[in-house]
């Protein structure tokens, strides 16, 4: 009789240790729930010296999250979601700024741009001749 006392117990405490979070205050309303998901938008940025991806050693490399909302270890994640937004994720049509004065001396930086942006998968790699010119274009994008 005692190990069927100790059963019920057992049984008692695992059924209200599992149905307890499904009971009372921890159903949401269905008002809380979000009406629409996001699609994702993160990306991994690597910068390195050289004339290839596959060659070049990366130097650096940051997150960028833009969705829900800008995060990431890029220091200006805020602006560089922006700036992207603006051409819609499209890298490539990421422009160079007009009054930037670069020196011309070629010391090849390789850019590369991996993840997903707004659902859908991104892979970018573009060589620069310097430093001066990867920052020039894609404004805050590829400033890190």
């Amino acid at each position: 009789m005692r190990n069927t006392a100790r059963w019920a117990i057992t049984l008692g405490l695992t059924a209200t240790a599992v149905c307890a979070p499904l009971s009372g205050a921890a159903l949401a309303a269905p008002g809380d729930a979000p009406s629409a998901l996001y699609a994702p938008s993160a990306l991994v940025l690597t910068v390195g010296k050289g004339v290839s991806a596959t060659t070049a050693t990366p130097e650096r490399a940051v997150t960028l999250t833009c969705a829900p909302g800008p995060s990431g270890t890029h220091p200006a994640a805020g602006s560089a979601c922006a700036d992207l937004a603006a051409v819609g994720g499209d890298l490539t049509a990421l422009t160079r700024t007009e009054d930037a004065m670069c020196p011309m001396v070629y010391d090849p930086v390789v850019i590369t741009v991996d993840g997903v942006w707004q659902g859908k998968r991104v892979s970018y790699e573009r060589v620069f001749s310097n430093d001066c010119e990867t920052n020039a274009h894609g404004s805050s994008v590829f400033a890190f």
